[in-house]
């Protein structure tokens, strides 16, 4: 399989700047860096995404099997970044075929980071298998405690959004964005690089897991469930739409998840409950 040539055009990720706290002193901090990269595809512009600039390549190719553009990663000869004009070119092997078409339609998301989506959100959900994938309370206690442990661009600016791809208990990736798009469209290109067109492997004992510090729209649920992922998890909560194609898709989702708490919205069966673990509930006071 021929793999796109691909830059490394990883930028600073935070900047210094200095603050006025409430006690009158100045103080230095850390803030998360936001820069615009707008995506050529053969020469025609395609789309302004706002991104922190961890991995620029990755977000590009996540992006565009996102949007159900490219469908082979084979068909994409090469994805060049350059910061100083704020650029990505993405050079095909054959064209995108109706890309006029494609993209004529925009539909507004809820997504911080992009805005936008083409074509219809609903478009190929019934092409869609997931995997028979579960996971236990115990892995779902482990996965949590691993994002609290992790080191994050968010512990020391604050700002962004963190998505992570787990297999069973041991995370695969970390990535942080301004937008949760971003972030999910990010993990979805590496996992395009390293996995190829072929769902990727998972085992019942260790499924693959997405998690989220942002909520479940249905842009969210349905990227993951292009990505092969059946479990999803959150630390905020599911909208309606979200709810209503993960129901569809048999899609296992999981929010409000943080410490021994979680509610689970959807895809009950996949998990495996153990109560037990969550300790003694908490009494409110007469």
């Amino acid at each position: 399989m021929a793999l796109p040539t691909l830059t490394a055009a990883s930028a600073p990720l935070t900047r210094s700047v200095e603050v006025v706290n409430a006690h009158g002193e100045t103080e230095t901090i850390s803030i998360p860096a936001e820069r615009a990269l707008t995506l050529y595809v053969d020469k025609r512009e395609l789309v302004t995404l706002m991104t922190l600039g961890a991995h620029p390549e990755w977000l590009v190719l996540g992006y565009l099997r996102n949007q159900r553009l490219v469908s082979a990663i084979a068909d994409i000869a090469s994805v060049t970044v350059d910061w100083d004009v704020g650029a990505a070119a993405v050079h095909t092997r054959g064209g995108i075929r109706d890309i006029e078409e494609r993209t004529a339609t925009r539909v507004v998301t809820t997504g911080c980071g992009q805005g936008s989506v083409f074509g219809g959100l609903m478009d190929e959900l019934d092409a869609i298998q997931l995997p028979p994938a579960r996971i236990t309370q115990a892995q779902l206690y482990g996965i949590v405690n691993a994002i609290r442990l992790q080191e994050s661009t968010y512990k020391s600016a604050g700002s962004v959004h963190g998505c992570a791809l787990f297999q069973g208990e041991a995370m695969q990736l970390f990535v942080e964005d301004v937008g949760r798009h971003n972030a999910i469209d990010t993990i979805a290109g590496w996992m395009w690089l390293r996995d190829g067109d072929t769902p990727p492997a998972q085992t019942a004992e260790a499924p693959l897991v997405f998690y989220t510090t942002g909520r479940l729209t249905s842009e969210m649920v349905i990227k993951s469930a292009q990505m092969g992922v059946a479990i999803v998890i959150s630390r905020s909560g599911i909208t309606q739409m979200g709810h209503e194609i993960a129901q569809k898709l048999g899609l296992c989702t999981v929010g409000r998840a943080t410490g021994r708490s979680f509610l689970c919205y959807t895809g009950r069966e996949r998990l495996e409950l153990q109560p037990a673990l969550a300790g003694q509930r908490l009494r409110s006071a007469a």
